[in-house]
């Protein structure tokens, strides 16, 4: 509930500060003495947007504070999941709007998105205005009230799982099909390139040791003669380095037996001497092998220009790249194969979600149609005492479009006043009376099926006067017990139900104007209501009434 609310520097306030407690407080004031705006200041604390107009002119902001009792919400889990700070039974929503145009929000000192007190505030409070009963027109909202009569929050939940879950595996199946479209429409082309490369008979390394063969069939006779002059200095038929170094190490070995430190170079002479050896043996080998081939060149240069070729037309740097195409194109063959059997186990699951789904939107439906009779009959049995005698009130729901995330259900108000009228739909209703009757009517049945937070009515007594009144007030008075009420109202029949009466007032202060309000003590009760039962003169009759309307109350 509300516990406190302060306003500073919005629009005609320079500060207040309201104390609120439990059942039926009444609001009331003159025409333009600045209910609206204290309401105005309320609504921004709830998520509403800001007009830098509402900022106290000369003011460089304005502050707008309210403290709740939140003991019996159970929103710890709503501040543990949004990351919002909890501080048990209370808790304090507050808005900054400076005249620069930054607006800034809070909850429990800790700065949120407006979203986030949008959030919370639906929690908490319930502004009914002349407006809201605007939605009474919305299918939407028809439904939320049907389904808050008929308690379906559980059927509700589960079919808003396995509505998800459906959603979710349609559009799974849609993507699938799309890409079924698009790789049919390639497939020809994907097994053309696929049929080239594998045509061509890719081997992975294949192009570097062509490159290298190609390389030695064109320089053959360079490398031969090179081979052999090297062949011929180490161990050719005239001097050679293997002769020379032979009689270097036969040199060492021979002074070795004289001089021992020499040791160490003829092994090391040995071991020159029998790898140049190796070395010369080894390029007599290659000088053997290395011929060349005219025929084999061309060979080779053809299976290059290939290679290269089909690198250059398909925009990859080397054969790696070619021979990782080759097996993507192969994968997406593949499941252009498999698609069909992928598309066809899709389909079957898609098919059933959307039986579970459309189970348990039977269900929720069903709970839904079970409970319209008594949802009519409560609400005539209301009007009826609202003076209403020959209402007549009818909740259709129709079932058969496709489904949606509130189930399969369109559900229509329909309404008469008078006997002699055929049920029509609520938009259709022209008084504003009858309007502000049956929502309240609504209001008073949600309340005490689900226990709203608290409800403020902003003159929900439009339209009606006299005993009607009386018993709207009565109406209210009776859901307070229940939940906090707080009243907004230009009739004394209702402000005499009040528990609490506060009045808003304008006052002249340092040459300007400045919105007040004050908790009414008894006697001054007396004095506002008589006021609002005689005008601006109060005469001893209204004094006199409104002793008696009080009392009574």
């Amino acid at each position: 509930m509300l516990k406190r609310l302060s306003i500073e520097n919005y629009a005609l306030i320079d500060s207040l500060q309201i104390n609120f407690d439990r059942g039926f407080t009444v609001i009331t004031g003159e025409t333009g003495a600045g209910k609206s705006i204290i309401l105005g200041a309320l609504s921004l604390i709830l998520g509403q947007r800001a007009d830098l107009r509402q900022v106290k002119p000369d003011e460089p902001k304005c502050v707008i504070e309210g403290l709740f009792d939140i003991s019996a919400y159970r929103l710890r889990s709503l501040f543990e999941e949004h990351e919002w700070n909890y501080e048990g039974d209370e808790c304090i929503l507050r808005r900054e709007i400076w005249s620069t145009g930054r607006s800034r929000a809070f909850i429990n000192d800790s700065p949120v998105y407006l979203n986030d007190l949008k959030l919370l505030g639906e929690r908490l409070i319930d502004i009914h205005s002349q407006h809201q009963n605007l939605s009474l027109n919305d299918n939407q909202f028809q439904l939320n009230v049907v389904d808050l009569l008929a308690g379906t929050g559980k059927e509700l939940a589960s079919y808003r799982e396995a509505y998800t879950a459906y959603r979710a595996a349609e559009k799974g199946l849609l993507k699938l099909r799309e890409q079924y479209r698009r790789n049919r429409e390639e497939e020809d082309y994907l097994r053309f390139q696929y049929h080239t490369l594998t045509e061509a008979s890719l081997e992975l390394g294949e192009q570097e040791r062509l490159e290298e063969e190609l390389e030695t069939l064109t320089h053959s006779e360079e490398i031969k003669s090179g081979l052999f002059e090297v062949s011929n200095l180490l161990s050719g038929e005239q001097q050679n380095v293997e002769a020379l170094l032979r009689m270097v190490r036969d040199r060492l070995q021979s002074l070795k037996i004289v001089y021992a430190r020499v040791g160490a170079l003829s092994e090391r002479v040995e071991s020159a001497y029998l790898d140049l050896k190796d070395v010369g043996e080894e390029a007599s080998r290659l000088f053997e092998q290395v011929e060349f081939d005219s025929g084999r060149q061309q060979v080779v240069e053809e299976r290059l220009s290939i290679l290269y070729d089909l690198e250059k037309k398909y925009g990859v740097a080397d054969l790696d790249g070619l021979l990782a195409l080759r097996d993507e194109i192969g994968n997406k063959l593949q499941q252009i194969e498999s698609l069909d059997e992928h598309l066809e186990e899709k389909e079957k699951e898609v098919a059933e979600k959307r039986s579970v789904m459309l189970e348990k939107a039977t269900r929720l439906s069903e709970k839904r149609r079970s409970a319209t009779a008594d949802i009519e009959q409560q609400l005539i049995a209301r009007l009826e005492y609202l003076k209403m005698p020959h209402a007549r009130f009818n909740c259709q729901i129709a079932t058969g479009r496709e489904p949606e995330a509130t189930g399969i259900d369109d559900v229509e108000f329909l309404f008469s006043a008078n006997k002699n009228r055929v049920p029509q739909p609520v938009s259709q209703i022209a008084s504003g009376g009858e309007i502000s009757r049956l929502m309240l009517s609504l209001k008073a049945m949600i309340g005490g099926a689900t226990a709203l937070p608290t409800i403020i009515f902003d003159e929900i007594d439009t339209g009606t006067s006299g005993e009607i009144a009386d018993r709207v007030g009565a109406v209210m008075k009776n859901m307070s017990r229940e939940m906090q009420v707080i009243g907004i109202t230009h009739l004394p029949q209702i402000a005499s139900k009040g528990e609490i009466h506060f009045a808003v007032y304008k006052k002249e202060r340092d040459n300007s104007v400045v919105t007040e309000i004050g908790r009414l003590s008894s006697e001054e009760r007396v004095g506002e209501i008589a006021r609002m039962l005689s005008g601006a003169e109060v005469t001893e009759q209204a004094v006199a009434n409104a002793r008696v309307m009080l009392e009574t109350n």
